[in-house]
This record gives C-alpha cells, structure tokens and sequence, in this order.
C-alpha cells in the first residue's frame, strides 16, 4: 500500500497543473453533452414535454430552450480560465437548477438507478463548488472569516462530494446476476468507493477508482458502436457522460485532498 501511495504522490506532483482542468471538463461533459443534444433534438425534447406534462407548446419550448443556455453557457464560463469566482459559483447553481428540474420534469425520482447517478453528479458539483471556495479566499476558505485550524464549512462540502460521487459505483453493480468478470470489478471498485468516502488513503484510492470506471466506462457504456437513432444509443451516451463527470469529480478530490473531515486528515491531527 506505501507503494502504491508513493505513486499516486509522484502521479499528483507531475500532473498538478492538468489534474484541475481535466477534472473540470471530465465533470462538465455530461452537461455540455445535454446541452448540445437539447439543440439537436429541439423537436423531440419539445414534444416529450408536450406530451408527459400536457404543456402547452410555447412552455415545452421554453423548458427546452432554459436547459439548452443554463447548461452551454454555465460550461463554457467554469471552463474559462479567467472567470470571477462569484460568476463561477452562480455558473454551478444554474447546473445544480438543471439537474432538480430534469429530475421532476423526467420522472427520474421514481428510478432508483438515475435518481443515485444524480445525487452522484451532485456530489462532482459539489466538489467544483468547494475547489471555487478554495480558490476564493485561499487557505482560510471564507473571506473575513479567520483560519482557527480546525474543520471549516468548506471541509464539510469535500466530505459530502466524496461521499456522493462515489455512489455512482453502487449503480454499476449488477445485483441481480453474477458475472466473474463483473466481479472482478465490483469488489475492488467498492472497497475503493469506502476509501474515498471516509477519506482513507483518498488520493491514492480516487485515483484507482479513476482507473477502473474509466474501463468500466468504456467497457460497458460503448455507445459509438450502437447506431446512431436506436434507443440504445442514446442510453448508453447519457451513461458514459455520467460516468465521466464522476470520473472528473474524483480528479477533484485527488486535486483538492481530503480536506479535514477525513481520516487522513484525522491522522495529521494525532
């Protein structure tokens, strides 16, 4: 295990300065790819709307169209890298507005699948929020508030965002069935998920658990090999996106560490 913290050491200090944008992009990808898909399939998106809600059609137009700007310009403003941090945090509650009202608008609170890969997405948000706060006011996280040394506001988001994205792990189990090679991955990823949320060896288990649902990802969510109008497609495009901006929030815990509640952290304080 020192081995394997060595390497993930060596990993952060060679790559410090790409960790951060790659997260960044991995954890908007599924956000830039809604966006562009709203305006793409403006007509179906359109009257899906029309015909679940019974709306009418200039307010389906209007959901269609809110979705379409609250997502593109949010992604394009966190991925500037000159952005204030105050526009970066309105950018993350415009996201964070997208994914409750997708939430209710697309039934997704009664399937238990999509409503845990939501709170899993969150949890990256959350971590973008957190990394913003970092960047805001530095080490003591709040402006005007002095740095005491013990566990600050900010801690508390890294905790709840390492929490959340990891359960995007649990929705990649297939409970039902057993598969030796789906075992192969289900046993470690979860014992790595466990490291993460309580803040166990993070850096190092963040980054293997980037590893394995990076494969996994590709593995099973290989939507270019489906056609292009089957349902499939579109099934396994919305999942690979997914996975990706958890892949990203975890790059953000290995950017960010632990933070102080965490047993890492906890082990500093003995």
């Amino acid at each position: 295990m020192d081995q394997a913290d060595d390497l993930a050491d060596s990993v952060t200090r060679k790559g410090h300065a790409y960790i951060r944008p790659i997260g960044r992009a991995l954890l908007l990808s599924t956000f830039a790819e809604d966006g562009v898909r709203m305006f793409f399939q403006w007509g179906e998106q359109t009257t899906y709307i029309m015909h679940t809600w019974g709306a009418i059609s200039i307010f389906a137009k209007l959901f269609v169209l809110f979705n379409l700007v609250c997502q593109i310009v949010p992604v394009v403003a966190l991925l500037a890298p000159t952005i204030d941090v105050k526009f970066k945090k309105i950018a993350i509650g415009c996201l964070a507005a997208v994914m409750i009202v997708q939430t209710i608008a697309y039934t997704v609170l009664w399937n238990t699948h999509f409503f845990l890969r939501n709170f899993a997405v969150s949890g990256a948000l959350i971590l973008l929020l957190a990394e913003c706060l970092e960047d805001s006011v530095g080490r003591t996280m709040f402006a005007g508030v002095p740095d005491m040394g013990g566990i600050k506001r900010g801690d508390w988001l890294q905790a709840s965002g390492r929490i959340l994205v990891t359960l995007m792990v649990f929705t990649l189990v297939h409970w039902e069935s057993f598969k030796f090679e789906q075992f192969i991955f289900d046993v470690p990823a979860m014992a790595l998920s466990v490291m993460v949320s309580v803040g166990y060896k993070t850096k190092t288990a963040a980054l293997a658990l980037v590893l394995l649902l990076q494969l996994e990802n590709f593995w099973l969510n290989d939507f270019y090999s489906e056609y292009a109008n089957s349902a499939k497609y579109d099934f396994k495009k919305y999942d690979f996106f997914q996975t990706e901006t958890v892949i990203g929030g975890l790059l953000m815990v290995v950017a960010l560490g632990p933070g102080g509640v965490s047993f890492d952290q906890g082990k500093k304080w003995e």
